[in-house]
C-alpha cells in the first residue's frame, strides 16, 4: 500500500481548499465563533480542523471512504487483518473489545493488576471475572504479567470462559509472554484480548517486545496518544483470525462510542502511521540509544534505582520495554509520590507515575538532547535534595497474598446492590459495593464484589496519609467504606 498518503489529513486540506461553509455541527463553524482569549492560548487552528467526518470530510451519499482507508493503511502498517479507530480513548475501546468476546453473565480472563478502566467494564458489561493473578516481585513491590501456565490453569479450572485479557506492557514497562498466552488461549479455541495501551509504537521497531499482533493476539487495543503521535484519545483496535467477527466489534463500538467522533483524533492517527511507516524505525532508534544513556547515568546517581533487563533475566517478565525509565527512589528515604511532587514543584519536570516506591518517565520519539539533559539535572537535583524533602508516614505496603481477595459476588451486582456506608474499622468481612484504586497507578486495590480485608484497608489508609489520591471512593479519605446491604450479601 502506497503509505505516503494520508487520507484524513488530505480531505482537511481540501475541505480547507474548498472553502466549505457548514451549517451542522460543531458550532463555532471551524473558528469564527471561537472567543479570541481561547484561540490565542490552544490556536485558532485547533478550531479549523474540527470538522464533521460525514457531511464534512467525507459525503454520507458517495463516500470516497476517507476514515476506512486510513484504517485500511494502519492495518497494513502494523500486520493486522483490519483496523479501527476509536475518539474516545482505549478505556472505551477496552470495554468494547470485552464485550466483543463475552456478554453479560459470560466468563472472561483477566488480569488482576488491571487498570480501573477493565474493572469499570466488568461493571457495565456483566461479565463474570475470573482473576488471573500476576506474578508479584516482592524486592520492587510491582506485579508483572502473568504466565501461560497461569492462564492455563484458569482455563481448565473453567472450561467455559469465553477468552482472556491481557495487560502489557504494564504501566512500569515489563511484558507478558504474548505468544505463549495466545497459544495457551487458542487450545482452549479462545480469543485472546491484548490492552497493549502502552504499546502502540512496538511494531515499529525490532528491538522493543513483541507486538501483539505479531505475537498472535486476536485482538489488540492501543493508545497512540501515550507513545505516539497522536492526541488524547486517539486508540486503535487492531484484529486477526476468525475468532472474533469484525461486524461484531464494529456493533459493540457503536453501542459504547460516540457519534460526534473527532476529526483531531483521524487526522493525527492518520499522520502518526506515515511517519512511522517512513520514518519510525530511525526516531526509535535514536529514542532507544537516549533512554540506554539516560537510564545508565541515573543508575550512577545514590539512591536510584533503574529498572530495567534484570527482570526478565530474575524470570519475572518475559520482555521490558526499554522506553519505559522506572526509577526506584526508596533509597532516598521518600516515596515515588513524594519525588513526583518535589520534581514538578522544583525543576518543572513532570513525570509520567509515581507510587510508593518508583516514579516513572516515558521516553519517546519526540523527546532530544534538551529534554534529556533536563531530566537528568532533576533526578541529580533529586538526590542532591532529597533529605530536604519532609517525610511522611510509610505506605503499609501489604504482603502479595493479601491483594488476592475473596470474589463473593459478581462485580455488576454488588455495584448495584443496595448499599451501606460502615467505618473503616468496621468494614472488614463485608462485601465491597465500590472501587478503590491508589492513583498512581489506578489499578483497584478493591473492587466491587471482592471481601474486604484488615490488611487492605491498612494500606490505603496508610497511602491516604502518605498522600495517595484515591479518587473513585465515596469517601477518598477512606474513613468509611461503600458495602453491599447485610440482606444484599451472600449468607446475609
Amino acid at each position: 500500500m502506497d503509505h505516503s498518503r494520508v487520507p484524513v489529513l488530505e480531505a482537511l486540506q481540501e475541505f480547507r481548499r474548498r472553502g466549505d461553509i457548514a451549517y451542522g455541527p460543531p458550532g463555532h463553524k471551524q473558528g469564527r465563533g471561537v472567543d479570541p482569549r481561547v484561540a490565542e492560548i490552544v490556536g485558532l487552528d485547533v478550531f479549523r480542523s474540527d470538522v464533521l467526518s460525514l457531511n464534512g470530510l467525507d459525503d454520507r451519499r458517495q463516500s470516497q471512504g476517507v476514515i476506512s482507508q486510513a484504517q485500511e493503511l494502519m492495518a497494513d502498517a502494523v500486520g493486522a487483518e483490519h483496523a479501527f479507530f476509536s475518539t474516545c480513548g482505549s478505556s472505551l475501546s477496552v470495554k468494547t473489545a470485552m464485550l466483543s468476546v463475552a456478554g453479560p453473565g459470560e466468563k472472561l480472563l483477566l488480569s488482576r493488576n488491571a487498570h480501573k478502566a477493565v474493572i469499570a467494564a466488568v461493571v457495565v458489561n456483566g461479565v463474570e471475572p475470573i482473576w488471573v493473578h500476576p506474578k508479584f516481585d516482592t524486592e520492587r513491590h510491582v506485579a508483572h504479567p502473568p504466565e501461560p501456565d497461569d492462564v492455563r490453569r484458569r482455563l481448565r479450572e473453567h472450561p467455559d470462559a469465553k477468552g482472556m485479557l491481557l495487560i502489557t506492557p504494564t504501566d512500569w514497562g515489563s511484558c507478558a509472554d504474548v505468544r505463549g498466552v495466545a497459544r495457551v488461549c487458542h487450545e482452549f479455541d479462545v480469543p485472546l484480548i491484548v490492552d497493549e495501551a502502552w504499546g502502540a509504537h512496538l511494531p515499529f521497531h525490532p528491538e522493543l517486545p513483541a507486538w501483539g499482533m505479531d505475537a498472535e493476539a486476536d485482538l489488540v487495543v492501543t493508545s497512540v496518544h501515550k507513545m505516539g503521535g497522536a492526541v488524547e484519545q486517539s486508540s486503535v483496535f487492531h484484529l486477526q483470525y476468525d475468532r472474533v467477527a469484525p461486524e461484531v466489534l464494529k456493533q459493540r463500538e457503536d453501542l459504547l462510542g460516540t457519534t460526534s467522533a473527532s476529526s483531531l483524533v483521524f487526522a493525527t492517527l492518520d499522520g502518526w502511521r506515515r511517519q512511522m511507516v517512513e520514518q519510525g524505525h530511525g526516531l526509535l532508534d535514536t529514542a532507544l540509544r537516549r533512554v540506554g544513556r539516560i537510564r545508565a547515568a541515573a543508575a550512577e546517581l545514590p539512591g536510584l534505582r533503574p529498572m530495567g533487563g534484570e527482570i526478565v533475566e530474575e524470570g519475572l517478565a518475559a520482555s521490558f520495554d526499554p522506553l519505559k525509565l522506572v526509577i526506584d527512589v526508596r533509597e532516598l528515604g521518600v516515596s515515588g509520590m513524594q519525588a513526583a511532587e518535589w520534581l514538578r514543584t522544583h525543576r518543572h519536570v513532570d513525570v509520567g507515575g509515581s507510587d510508593s516506591c518508583r516514579i516513572s518517565a516515558s521516553i519517546t520519539y519526540a523527546d532530544d538532547d534538551e529534554t534529556e539533559q533536563v531530566l537528568l539535572d532533576a533526578l541529580g537535583a533529586l538526590v542532591e535534595h532529597a533529605d530536604s524533602i519532609e517525610r511522611r508516614p510509610p505506605v503499609r505496603l501489604p504482603a502479595p497474598a493479601t491483594l488476592e481477595l475473596e470474589q463473593a459476588m459478581l462485580p455488576r451486582a454488588a455495584f448495584f446492590a443496595p448499599v451501606e456506608h460502615v467505618p473503616a474499622e468496621r468494614a472488614t468481612g463485608r462485601v465491597s459495593a465500590e472501587m478503590l484504586s491508589p492513583y498512581p497507578p489506578g489499578v483497584p486495590a478493591i473492587a466491587p464484589g471482592e471481601v474486604i480485608t484488615d490488611e487492605v484497608v491498612d494500606y490505603l489508609r496508610s497511602g491516604v496519609e502518605h498522600g495517595v489520591l484515591i479518587p473513585d471512593a465515596a469517601d477518598p479519605a477512606v474513613r468509611t467504606l461503600r458495602v453491599v446491604a447485610r440482606e444484599a450479601a451472600p449468607h446475609g
